[in-house]
């Protein structure tokens, strides 16, 4: 095994930091490490924001549901899905593109984009000893991201990832199993024994959780999922998307 890989494996969220900036150079790796990532016929849809200012990180912070790392890290990236420089193309070369920058087929290519992109950093960040953590919950309050970081028509605010110097330990959670992530020729329709393999998954997770807690939570992944699901959440989001003149059509 390589150490590429070894870094890739050893991933963990870290949700403590220490008070210590990121270096310009170090900003400037994972922002060119992330460019460096597959995109679509070379669209390249999406942008970093880099958010140094304290007052608009801790407001961040607060919309996700005030997590303090979102405010104290050593740098924090939002991932924006973005087709308004397209747009802008479209301007220049006098091209009639509102059609296909509408289009749900390019929605998805600007998320997969924009995740390929930030994996692709929190990969270099890692290989610096440094720690990651991705923030979905500034989706909670996409319209005031967007307010907040005077973000135009055309372009998403996707997710945070907050990154820096880590100030703790933290265990590495076990995924679940290879054989019910990998299928080959065709998707896996055995419901006994999909429902089997999710068993010995949940004995895994509920053992992670009592060794972590002492015996004080044992629960399981189905359990988690559940409940988790069953809560109706961020259903704005398609309202917000077709604001942004995105998934349109």
């Amino acid at each position: 095994m390589n150490q590429i890989i070894e870094t890739i494996l050893n991933h963990r969220s870290v949700r403590s930091f220490k008070d210590k900036p990121l270096a310009m150079e170090q900003v400037e790796a994972i922002v060119q490490s992330a460019q460096a990532a597959s995109t679509s016929s070379f669209i390249q849809a999406y942008t970093i924001i880099g958010i140094t200012d304290k007052k608009k990180k801790q407001r961040l912070a607060e919309i996700a549901g005030n997590q303090s790392y979102v405010a104290e890290n050593g740098h924090f990236f939002v991932f924006c899905a973005d087709l308004n420089r397209h747009k802008i193309i479209g301007e220049m070369e006098c091209a009639e593109i509102e059609t296909s920058i509408e289009s749900t087929e390019k929605f998805m290519v600007t998320l997969i984009d924009a995740a390929l992109s930030a994996q692709n950093a929190a990969i270099a960040a890692e290989s610096m000893d440094l720690g990651v953590c991705y923030i979905g919950g500034i989706r909670n309050d996409l319209d005031g991201v967007k307010e907040l970081l005077k973000t135009p028509e055309y372009v998403v605010p996707l997710f945070g990832l907050a990154v820096g110097y880590p100030d703790q330990e933290t265990d590495l959670k076990p995924r679940l199993p290879l054989k019910h992530i990998y299928m080959e020729n065709e998707y896996e329709q055995d419901k006994i024994r999909y429902v089997d393999q999710l068993k010995e998954y949940n004995q895994i997770i509920a053992d992670y959780y009592r060794e972590r807690t002492d015996g004080k939570r044992d629960d399981t992944w189905t359990g988690q999922m559940a409940k988790m699901l069953s809560r109706k959440s961020r259903l704005y989001m398609k309202e917000f998307i077709e604001k942004q003149k995105l998934n349109l059509k």
